[in-house]
């Protein structure tokens, strides 16, 4: 008989905890309640083969200029008048950005709210 040994997950990248478990696509802390794609063999992590600038969506697929998204999750818009656009809204043409220190890496026009920054954790690209 042999004994297979379940595969090593990673810890949170939030806030570290060891206790991350599967949830479909996603990898997810119970602690902090953070979802975070599974890398798939073959993937290579942004910066690897020279390409730093790899933009991925919340279930791991690469982004590109162009694009058309839906929101994973709800959004809160800050400022102004405030207000939430629901999970599940689409996104046409997304334009990539640099990302400046904050994660917002999505530039996108929305109808009925107008242009706002986006992050990439937050999308899901339409196939």
């Amino acid at each position: 008989m042999t004994d297979t040994v379940d595969p090593v997950l990673p810890p949170c990248p939030e806030c570290q905890s060891e206790y991350t478990y599967e949830s479909g696509a996603l990898l997810t802390c119970p602690m902090c309640g953070h979802e975070w794609a599974v890398p798939q063999a073959g993937d290579a992590p942004a910066g690897e083969n020279g390409d730093a600038s790899v933009t991925r969506d919340a279930v791991g697929n690469i982004l590109n200029d162009g694009d058309d998204v839906t929101l994973a999750k709800s959004v809160k818009i800050a400022g102004g008048g405030g207000g939430t656009i629901k999970a599940g809204t689409k996104v046409r043409g997304i334009r990539l950005t640099a990302d400046k220190g904050d994660g917002h890496d999505i530039d996108a026009k929305i109808t009925g709210v107008g242009r706002l920054q986006l992050k990439s954790s937050v999308v899901k690209k339409i196939s």
